[in-house]
């Protein structure tokens, strides 16, 4: 059963995120009140997934992230976010974090994001090796618009990235996350057309909507295109869409989390702080993403 240790230094949250949790199925939680505090605890017993405060005392969440990304390089660390703690999330992203949710829509979005990661963590363990002799590979599909197509297509994708020298293997994973918010992107916002501004892609109003367009002839013909190009130099991403472009003027240009109330502007800072680069085509409608190899030099670590 999955197990998720939630880390604040404030009692209230802590519980009232525990209980956010505890309402996705088959989730268990445990309880640390800061950085130090979870250390221990994961020394003593290793969870599936980390919920941790940016701003905690002793240890605090960005210190937290680099910890566990040095000891337990497989153990994904989500953030809680408060209004003011942007920038810090942000250096966080860059570290290691395998992704945040704002305070303000934790009981939204929390659940769904906690137990995604873990699922997708799950399916990329006990992979065969075979894919770390891998030395070149291209691949295009065309997918029809079932958001069911989507997490198999990224953990063939994350299996396939092994061929890839990475800093870790959690850094696949994150690749991985930021591979499927540019499928959700070109599902939802290209080809169904939802409000770029959707905040919620898998609350019940969307989720409604989005079947009732999959059902009408203006939106079923569309296809998303996938077209991935792998070797151990670099991994590069081109996912297109046959809606409308998507609108990309009001996107941050740099890793800045104060706005990012919609999935759209969320999955581009997640993007943006996990790959190598990230943009759109100029007519909005193909996301390109590119990850590099980690060159030797950077694998020497300091005394």
């Amino acid at each position: 059963m999955p197990h998720v240790l939630v880390v604040d230094d404030s009692p209230i949250d802590r519980i009232l995120a525990g209980n956010m949790l505890l309402k996705e199925p088959g989730l268990t939680v445990s309880y640390a009140v800061d950085g130090s505090d979870a250390m221990e605890q994961i020394r003593s017993q290793l969870p599936d997934a980390v919920v941790s405060d940016l701003q905690m005392p002793v240890l605090d969440g960005l210190q937290l992230v680099a910890a566990i990304k040095q000891r337990y390089p497989l153990l994904p660390v989500i953030l809680m976010t408060a209004q003011g703690s942007e920038e810090i999330a942000a250096e966080a992203l860059e570290l290691g974090a395998a992704s945040y949710v704002p305070k303000l829509s934790l009981a939204k979005h929390l659940g769904g994001v906690v137990t995604r990661i873990i699922s997708s963590a799950n399916a990329d363990r006990g992979h065969s090796r075979l894919m770390n002799s891998l030395s070149e590979c291209y691949c295009r599909f065309t997918l029809q618009n079932d958001p069911e197509l989507i997490d198999p297509l990224v953990n063939r994708l994350q299996e396939m990235l092994r061929c890839l020298p990475l800093a870790d293997e959690s850094e696949r994973l994150r690749v991985g996350i930021a591979l499927k918010h540019a499928l959700l992107n070109g599902l939802y916002l290209g080809n169904l057309e939802l409000p770029p501004d959707t905040e919620d892609l898998f609350s019940p109003e969307v989720i409604r909507l989005s079947q009732e367009r999959s059902e009408n002839p203006r939106y079923a013909q569309r296809n998303l295109v996938i077209e991935a190009q792998l070797s151990p130099e670099f991994a590069e991403f081109r996912v297109r869409h046959e809606g409308p472009g998507i609108q990309t003027a009001h996107l941050p240009s740099s890793l800045d989390l104060t706005q990012a109330s919609s999935h759209l502007i969320r999955g581009w800072v997640l993007m943006q702080s996990i790959m190598d680069d990230a943009q759109f085509s100029a007519d909005g409608r193909t996301q390109i993403l590119l990850k590099r190899a980690l060159v030797e030099s950077e694998f020497i670590l300091e005394d």
